[in-house]
């Protein structure tokens, strides 16, 4: 019997920069609170980049956790539409707007979201939604390039 060809777990392979990112993570979550940035927006953030970077790995993580935080199933549902969506707020709109302009980079058009999100929030606010979605991007990334499989499967 042989095993399909798979590639390298870069996380099993190099476990010191996981384990840094980890804690990067873990620093991050004492920061929100401290900034009054709540951990269902840090998780909607979370989600709708793992959607953006087509990451199952990360969905299958953070769908429930952000259920956990209190993120309405309905907003998840219609999440990847939330600009047709008149019931998110304004903070969630102007984080999800910076969280789809730091994942896609869209050539010539910088970085305008982050000057409009501090339309809405504080400036550390902002520092903490830019760090907190640049983290989602490299974890969705690991997985990504780790091929790393759906954290379980979804009751119904």
């Amino acid at each position: 019997m042989t095993s399909e060809p798979h590639p390298p777990y870069i996380d099993k392979f190099f476990p010191e920069p996981y384990k840094a990112m980890l804690n990067v993570t873990k620093t991050l979550r004492k920061i929100y609170p401290d900034v009054d940035l709540g951990e269902d927006l840090i998780e909607l953030i979370n989600v709708r980049v793992s959607q953006i970077n087509g990451c199952g790995t990360c969905l299958s993580l953070h769908v429930p956790q952000a259920l956990k935080a209190g993120v309405p199933q309905w907003k998840l549902d219609v999440l990847a539409a939330w600009r047709m969506v008149e019931d998110f707020s304004k903070q969630e709109r102007a984080a999800l707007e910076l969280a789809e302009s730091l994942t896609l980079l869209q050539e010539g058009k910088g970085h305008t979201a982050g000057l409009k999100a501090c339309e809405v929030f504080a400036e550390e606010q902002v520092a903490a939604l830019e760090w907190a979605i640049v983290t989602i991007n490299a974890f969705n990334r690991i997985s990504i390039a780790s091929v790393h499989p759906l954290l379980g499967k979804r009751k119904n």
